[in-house]
């Protein structure tokens, strides 16, 4: 008598966001990373490891003190310092062989084998800024940081943030008086890398998200005195639109795009963008990612560099993104790009970070266990 019809779209089990997010990782991931996906998921799936990114305005000698009495260690100086001893080892047998062939002896196949990787790559120095500080623990060490205190002047002595995610920042190698662009800044912490080089003589940070916009001032407030934050010219316009604002302006240009975020994907419900009500919002970020992409190459000079980045393992996020770009910048604005050589950094970094070695282009940072930062991916590209 008192029989009633289910509500079905009520009463039914809802799948939860991570798990629809780790059923598409297992799909796509396990095809294109191989034999690397289970060590891949394990590093998604446990704590993220962190990074501190010294804040250069702040008691600098007291915090990098506190920093290193924590065992932690500058990731950036340290694969400096040893890139240099190699060159100067590579110098020394270039100099042997020289002083050999010149007395005569021939150089054996085993003297040729021994050029080393140092020979072939770029002087470090004049390609990743050393005023940025990133201290981190070693590898297989899941210490954590303390958070950060103010100084007498108010001013927080580091950042914490995923140290693979400064390796776009230091991609982008800003020169002393460069205009630069970061497209999508929010919630900051690549502008906050980018005022510590104190190298940009003028540095626009745009987000659409007036929210998220609001966070990059918190951090700018936080972290940087009141005449250095005045000189940031903060904005929240569509990126898409860049062109239409200030086109062909810039020497260098940050796009960070919105992506699957996948570590966020696979571990937290809140905003993510697996939830069944932003399958469409999800099926179009490769669209979006692009269109900003553009705007990124549209809004630098001639000869200016775009490094384009994102959080996610995915191809179709990542290469496929670059090589679409290339192809429109070159046949409907007859703007020819080059993508820029970033292997360096590999062999540079290879001691902090695990790098997935076939990128077909740009490079990619994988979560890994023993150094459970990223996934991260970046790429370069020179407007000619």
């Amino acid at each position: 008598r008192h029989r009633h019809k289910e509500k079905w779209a009520t009463t039914a089990p809802r799948i939860p966001s991570t798990r629809l997010a780790l059923h598409h990782f297992d799909m796509s991931y396990s095809l294109h990373l191989k034999d690397l996906w289970p060590s891949v998921r394990a590093g998604l799936l446990c704590e993220q490891k962190y990074g501190a990114l010294v804040n250069n305005f702040s008691a600098l000698d007291q915090v990098v003190q506190e920093l290193e009495l924590l065992d932690a260690t500058d990731f950036i100086s340290e694969a400096l310092q040893k890139a240099q001893q190699s060159q100067q080892g590579a110098d020394v047998r270039e100099a042997m062989r020289g002083s050999q062939e010149g007395s005569g002896e021939g150089r054996t196949v085993m003297q040729a084998e021994t050029v080393t990787q140092a020979e072939t790559l770029p002087p470090f120095r004049a390609s990743i800024s050393p005023r940025i500080k990133c201290y981190t623990f070693p590898r297989g060490d899941i210490t954590r940081f303390y958070p950060a205190r103010p100084d007498t002047l108010g001013l927080l002595g580091y950042y914490l943030m995923d140290a693979a995610s400064l390796l776009p920042v230091l991609a982008l190698n800003v020169q002393q008086g460069d205009s630069v662009l970061d497209l999508c800044a929010a919630p900051g912490g690549k502008t906050l890398a980018l005022l510590q080089t104190g190298l940009c003589g003028y540095l626009a940070a745009n987000d659409i998200s007036i929210s998220r916009t609001k966070r990059l001032y918190q951090i700018l407030h936080s972290y940087v005195p009141r005449e250095v934050r005045e000189s940031v010219s903060v904005t929240s316009y569509d990126g898409r639109d860049w062109e239409e604002v200030e086109g062909g302006t810039f020497d260098k240009v940050l796009v960070d795009v919105p992506c699957t975020t996948d570590r966020h994907s696979a571990m937290e419900e809140d905003n993510n963008i697996f939830h069944r009500r932003r399958t469409k919002e999800r099926q179009m970020l490769p669209m979006l990612q692009l269109q900003l992409l553009m705007a990124g190459i549209l809004a630098t000079k001639p000869g200016g560099e775009v490094v384009y980045s994102t959080c996610s393992l995915s191809p179709l996020q990542n290469e496929c993104v670059i090589e679409r770009a290339v192809e429109i910048a070159e046949t409907q604005f007859n703007i020819n790009i080059h993508v820029q050589d970033l292997s360096y950094f590999r062999m540079l970094f290879q001691d902090t970070f695990f790098f997935f070695s076939d990128c077909r282009l740009g490079e990619l940072v994988l979560p890994h266990l023993t150094a459970n930062f990223g996934p991260m991916y970046f790429c370069k590209l020179r407007r000619m």
